[in-house]
């Protein structure tokens, strides 16, 4: 089995830990002494094999990857001219990988999630590899554990023969949901045939081919000149004259939506995508007073309910539900609750050109 990290994104809401020259997929997020990235490639880790690990990424950032997944060989590393999403970052992938085996199985996963049960994960992946295998596109469905309005959802319909008989169930999917109000969210909830869609997808690589090629068909234009020029001499100008040509679009909206034979297979591993800093509370152990204190030194008096990441000792006194988090050149200090935010004070430094914050 084969396996792709897509590490894009900029992880805004995670500032200041999460910065333009080093976003939360290379960064120590959690505390743990990994990045992100490397807890991806870590918990693949006797599923995938490490020359069967690639990974996809823009060229600013293609040294951090290359420096934090040291097992990876250069040609490993598929470095993208420009930021276009995810379906043209998935067609890059199946290109290189069709010169090898059409057949192969790969699975596409977000470099910037926690998955802290790697057994449960990996029993996942393998039931949904299997499932594949026989021509299916598969994603990973979340259980779901409460009515989320930031995450599209996705219906399953009835099951269908398991391709590893007494393992997880697997589901045909009926269709893909955008995010929804509260009140459509609970509704999901209770009817429990919705599962959060995490942006995990396995899929034969001459099967997700023929997709890009059916509904895509820019995309597939674009990679039929990029392929064209694999091994010539001016490979490099090829490439980059078709990227440009790359519509921005997602996988989700852009294949899955309408693929034809989708199916699901139920996750229920403790995922987190840690959009936000007030995610750590879920993911990490909390005190006694049900502080989390993802890193440094931290004495507590009478505070409760905290998220604490700190590059320094911290001493918090009579204050609840706060997020305290400092980096060394900055201090972020808010109600838990408001975490999604913090993109607007990135936003203003933006403005405010303070190139050295961001």
């Amino acid at each position: 089995m084969y396996a792709a990290i897509l590490a894009g994104g900029s992880g805004t809401r995670l500032w200041p830990h999460s910065r333009q020259q080093q976003p939360k997929q290379f960064a120590d997020i959690t505390g743990v002494g990994q990045t992100l990235i490397q807890t991806t490639a870590e918990r693949l880790r006797g599923l995938v094999p490490d020359d069967q690990l690639y990974v996809v990424v823009g060229r600013k950032f293609a040294h951090l990857a290359t420096a934090q997944l040291p097992q990876l060989a250069s040609h490993q590393v598929l470095i993208e001219p420009s930021g276009r999403n995810t379906a043209p970052a998935i067609a890059l992938t199946c290109a290189h990988l069709y010169q090898q085996d059409p057949e192969a199985v790969v699975a596409f996963l977000p470099a910037d999630h926690i998955i802290p049960q790697i057994q449960a994960f990996q029993q996942a992946l393998q039931v949904a590899k299997e499932t594949a295998a026989q021509g299916y596109l598969v994603t990973l469905g979340i259980t779901p554990t409460f009515a989320h309005t930031g995450y599209g959802y996705i219906k399953r319909s009835q099951a269908i023969a398991q391709a590893v008989p007494g393992a997880l169930p697997v589901y045909q999917v009926e269709r893909f949901l955008e995010k929804p109000d509260l009140a459509t969210a609970q509704s999901f909830l209770e009817d429990g045939n919705y599962f959060w869609n995490g942006g995990i997808f396995i899929s034969r690589v001459d099967r997700m081919l023929a997709e890009i090629e059916r509904q895509l068909p820019a995309v597939h234009q674009a990679l039929q000149q990029i392929v064209a020029g694999f091994g010539q001499p001016h490979e490099q100008q090829q490439f980059e004259a078709a990227w440009e040509a790359m519509p921005n679009i997602s996988i989700d909206y852009g294949i899955m939506e309408g693929a034809e034979r989708v199916a699901m297979v139920p996750l229920d591993a403790g995922w987190n995508d840690v959009g936000s800093w007030d995610a750590l509370a879920d993911v990490l152990p909390l005190d006694s007073d049900g502080n989390c204190i993802a890193k440094g030194e931290t004495l507590t008096i009478e505070s409760r309910g905290n998220i604490i990441y700190g590059s320094k000792f911290i001493a918090l006194i009579g204050v609840n539900d706060l997020a305290v988090i400092d980096t060394g050149d900055a201090l972020l200090i808010g109600h838990k609750s408001e975490m999604q935010k913090v993109k607007q004070i990135v936003e203003t430094l933006q403005t405010q050109k303070r190139t050295e914050l961001l």
